[in-house]
């Protein structure tokens, strides 16, 4: 039996970095913008060509901290499902992949500067997940990390239903898209979940209430869920609740930030690798935080990964300060 599968979307990633011209943009988040000339050439100064998606992610993780681990998720009958299948192998994940005769694999362009990036994405066959793709009885484990998007969360409850029935513990990372199209349906399952997390807008999202009243939020999601939660905002670091306890934290200085790729999932399966090590919050807090930091240092959402070995061996990883709270 493996000791974890993680569920979701498998990308293939593929990172362009050159010195792309930044312009003022008020339609965006950040303001700013990518200008590309159009209709012209332009040369790109690095090519950098990986896997993604909050699955592959998130399995990656596991594997490197030892613990027997599957992938599972829909990718195409191309180059690119043959490419992400031999790169699962080689990080000792199994690929359990569902393989789609009529969809691509998902693929993403990421343009990336100065660690930032604009990601031009198609989700193709990773997001047409149905029943019919599973294997359930290949899907039994202690644990499940589960992340779904497009068609796939329509399979939310079956999910949740095999996994209770099962005894799998199930860790959960929704997706924006998710959020926004099954909050009542996540809402009423939170206490199937033994794991949530979220970042502080998404937290905001699913509760209703704006994360500037952070306890309310925090009071909501424990009635409704007997778990561990842990709302992450980036520089600020995490706050975590197990219902009974409030744990803060900040973060380990990145050395050098290249990528943001991936840190979200870096963190979340860092946490999770650590509950299932020792059930140690404190623990698990300290080993999804150097875990996200490792990965914003390296180009694509693995590279950075940590092992075992290099999480709990190297000084730079230790001495996370942690507020623990009633």
């Amino acid at each position: 039996m493996y000791d974890i599968i993680t569920i979701g979307s498998i990308t293939r990633d593929n990172f362009l970095e050159s010195d792309y011209k930044i312009i003022p943009w008020p339609k965006t988040p950040e303001k700013k913008a990518i200008a590309l000339p159009f209709g012209e050439k332009l040369e790109v100064e690095k090519l950098y060509s990986t896997i993604g998606g909050n699955s592959a992610n998130a399995s990656v993780t596991f594997a490197r901290q030892g613990f027997k681990t599957a992938c599972f998720g829909k990718v195409g009958n191309d180059v690119a499902g043959k490419e992400i299948a031999e790169k699962l192998k080689k990080e000792g994940v199994a690929p359990l992949l569902a393989v789609s005769e009529k969809e691509p694999s998902a693929y993403s362009v990421l343009l990336l500067k100065n660690g930032e990036r604009t990601i031009l994405g198609y989700h193709g066959a990773s997001n047409t997940i149905k029943k019919a793709d599973i294997q359930w009885e290949n899907l039994k484990s202690k644990w499940w990390y589960l992340s779904l998007a497009g068609e796939s969360i329509h399979l939310f409850g079956a999910f949740l239903d095999f996994a209770k029935k099962n005894d799998i513990k199930v860790a959960f990372n929704p997706s924006g898209y998710h959020l926004k199209n099954g909050k009542k349906e996540i809402l009423a399952r939170l206490n199937d979940l033994s794991f949530l997390v979220l970042n502080e807008g998404e937290a905001a999202e699913l509760t209703g209430i704006p994360f500037s009243k952070e306890r309310e939020v925090f009071k909501k999601l424990d009635r409704l869920m007997p778990g561990i939660i842990a709302v992450t905002n980036g520089p600020k670091g995490v706050t975590v609740s197990d219902g009974r306890r409030i744990y803060k934290a900040g973060i380990f200085k990145e050395k050098e930030l290249i990528d943001r790729t991936g840190a979200g999932d870096a963190f979340g399966s860092g946490f999770v690798a650590g509950i299932m090590r020792t059930n140690d919050i404190e623990y698990a807090i300290q080993l999804a935080t150097a875990n996200s930091t490792s990965v914003v240092e390296k180009i694509g959402a693995t590279e950075g990964v940590l092992t075992k070995k290099e999480s709990e061996s190297s000084l730079r990883w230790k001495n996370l300060a942690i507020k623990s709270l009633n």
